[in-house]
């Protein structure tokens, strides 16, 4: 047990120290000695795949317990203490953190893996996988945190780390643009997860402020409180996963290298508000209302994702609409009070998100940095291998059974129907067409028909091992990863809903298998449709749109960047231009300002005395004396 505790420690620990290590060499070479990229690559995976293979240890460690004492805590030391309070830099490793430790690892080391081939050439290829091993440290921190206090340092991390790598090309100014936009939205988001943390201390913190004292009080929550807190909280994983209002920052992230997109949207930073409701599942199936709240801001999210990514024409950015949109169903999920399905909704699409990401990086790669897919066309033939794993990538994505995305996205929606939220459900089988559509879209028009790039066509070829194998590894998961929590209805036993019940805190409505086969049905048929109508319009290939009326709105995104601009950017960069050039110099600065003037008035006055003669300071000498000794005479009578 004392040695499975020490692993928990090191798993966050590897990527850190490799972070330094690499980030120390990448300041030498700046200095004239320089490093292979075979090194760093080196350095910057081990340290991942060694977490991996930690985090199995203590997870087979942990599924070894009794169920009634899944958790292992390792406490590193004491952060610090106010008098009755202490807040230990301290670890957890429960059903919830021990899933989560297994695919964060193993989607991150492939994604380190694919990096090596992806960013080979660049100058600053050192200073590429510091920032990614920072990364994944941070989310690592977050995930294990055994209470709030801790789970924010590893929040902010992932934020800072978000920041650091959307600009890392900062030469192009749009990249510098977009990294700001994040740092700045997330900080948004996370003054609420502040406020939050802050109210529910005030609350029940003397009882302690990690997640099991806080489980053992949440009793002592008036309903008011309590969805405050819950509301407060929920703001946060607004910003960190991407949902209204504060979704704009995730498509603009793009600008960064596709491994960042792919870590960031699959496995790492945007999953992190999902696994923080989960986190305080006792807390939102307790006050109804703030779940409701947390599924309806999800699952209309995840609507107007889908609309946003049916009429746009960079690979990346479609993908990315698709991240913001299955987010929503996860948010959804979680709202619902089924807290399993959306976690393993998180678990399926860590595979086939970082697949498809992972994929068009390939195709970008071949193409030259191409990222338009009306530039694309016929790429089936040259580039086979990311073809097939990226159609797989797309079916699961679709929800097309079997595969893993059918099974959680089914489970999230029917969950919804379960607990009585139908129009949750029916907006829901909406999404799920819109969701087939535009991902065929994306296949048919880079894979199918004829080029419309010839001389793009021409050059393209299939990428490296090093990029096409984990696209292998990745696509089998997401073909395959389902199964892991098949329902009755197909013989199974939910293993990762079962798996996950002693952290969460729901309950299984139950319905007729009827029903079941009903709601599932009408999910396939939805997919169907979407794929059909895809096929037909670009399944032999089509030439760009002219789009007008609704189609040109949802191209704009509703224009929701410019109405933002006008009415929250603009005004507070007028109200920062009056404070710079009115306020500032003529009220601020005026108490300087005129503090140094006396000071220059007293200088000029007392550089009268100050005339350079020996024989006036002596003078000056002989008065003091003189003066002193009147007044020590008048003072001893």
């Amino acid at each position: 047990m004392e040695h499975t505790a020490n692993y928990i420690g090191l798993i966050p620990l590897l990527p850190l120290v490799g972070a330094v290590v690499i980030g120390l060499m990448h300041m030498f070479t700046c200095t004239g000695k320089a490093f292979s990229e075979k090194l760093y690559g080196a350095l910057a995976c081990v340290g991942p795949v060694l977490s991996f293979f930690l985090a199995l240890v203590v997870f087979f460690h942990l599924r070894d317990l009794p169920v009634d004492q899944r958790h292992l805590t390792h406490n590193v030391f004491t952060w610090f203490a106010v008098g009755d309070l202490k807040v230990d830099m301290a670890f957890l490793v429960d059903p919830l953190s021990g899933l989560y430790l297994l695919f964060v690892t193993f989607i991150g080391s492939l994604i380190h893996i694919y990096s090596i081939g992806y960013m080979a050439g660049d100058e600053n290829f050192g200073k590429f996988f510091c920032y990614l091993n920072l990364f994944l440290g941070s989310m690592l921190i977050l995930v294990l945190g055994s209470g709030p206090v801790v789970m924010f340092v590893g929040w902010e991390g992932v934020g800072l780390c978000s920041y650091l790598l959307i600009s890392f090309f900062a030469t192009d100014t749009e990249n510098v643009l977009a990294g700001n936009k994040a740092f700045i939205v997330n900080r948004i988001g996370d003054l609420g997860f502040v406020l939050g943390m802050s109210v529910l201390f005030w609350a029940i913190g003397s009882g302690g402020f990690d997640y099991l004292s806080l489980k053992a009080n949440t009793h002592l929550l008036t309903p008011g409180v309590g969805i405050a807190v819950c509301l407060l909280l929920f703001i946060g994983a607004c910003g960190k996963s991407a949902q209204i209002p504060l979704y704009v920052w995730l498509p603009d992230a793009m600008a960064g290298p596709t491994p960042v997109s792919a870590l960031i949207h699959a496995a790492t930073m945007v999953t992190a508000g999902v696994y923080m409701v989960a986190r305080f599942s006792f807390m939102y199936a307790h006050f109804t209302t703030a779940g409701t709240i947390v599924a309806w801001v999800g699952i209309l999210t995840a609507l107007l994702s889908a609309i946003y990514g049916m009429f746009q024409s960079d690979i990346k950015k479609i993908l990315a609409y698709s991240t913001v949109s299955q987010l929503g169903y996860m948010f959804a999920g979680v709202g619902v009070a089924a807290y399993s399905a959306g976690i393993f909704h998180v678990f399926t699409h860590a595979f086939f998100k970082a697949l498809l990401f992972l994929g068009a990086g390939s195709v970008i790669y071949a193409l030259h940095h191409q990222q338009d897919v009306w530039q694309m066309g016929g790429l089936k033939n040259k580039m086979p291998r990311t073809y097939m794993t990226m159609l797989i990538g797309a079916l699961a994505l679709a929800g097309f059974p079997p595969f893993s995305g059918f099974f959680s996205k089914d489970e999230i929606l029917f969950m919804a129907l379960a607990n009585g939220h139908t129009g949750i459900w029916l907006i829901g089988v909406l999404v799920a067409a819109m969701t087939a559509y535009y991902t065929f879209r994306l296949i048919f028009l880079v894979f199918h028909g004829t080029p419309r790039n010839q001389e793009a066509y021409d050059h393209a070829h299939e990428a490296p091992a090093v990029m096409t194998v984990p696209l292998i590894v990745l696509a089998a998961g997401a073909a395959l990863a389902g199964v892991l929590n098949l329902p009755a209805l197909f013989g199974g036993n939910m293993v990762v809903s079962t798996w996950l019940e002693p952290s969460l805190t729901e309950h299984h409505p139950h319905m007729s298998h009827g029903v079941e086969i009903l709601a599932m049905l009408a999910s396939v048929v939805a997919v169907v449709i979407g794929i059909t109508i895809a096929y037909k319009k670009f399944g032999q290939g089509a030439e760009e749109p002219e789009f007008t009326g609704f189609a040109k709105l949802g191209y704009h995104k509703f224009y929701v960047d410019e109405i933002y601009n006008a009415v929250f950017v603009q005004p507070f960069k007028g109200i920062g231009s009056v404070i710079s050039r009115f306020l500032e110099p003529n009220v601020t600065d005026s108490f300087v300002k005129f503090a140094t003037w006396i000071y220059r008035k007293a200088g000029t006055s007392f550089k009268a005395l100050q005339v350079g003669y020996v024989r006036v300071y002596a003078l000056y000498m002989v008065i003091g004396l003189s003066l002193m000794s009147l007044f020590l005479s008048q003072s001893i009578n």
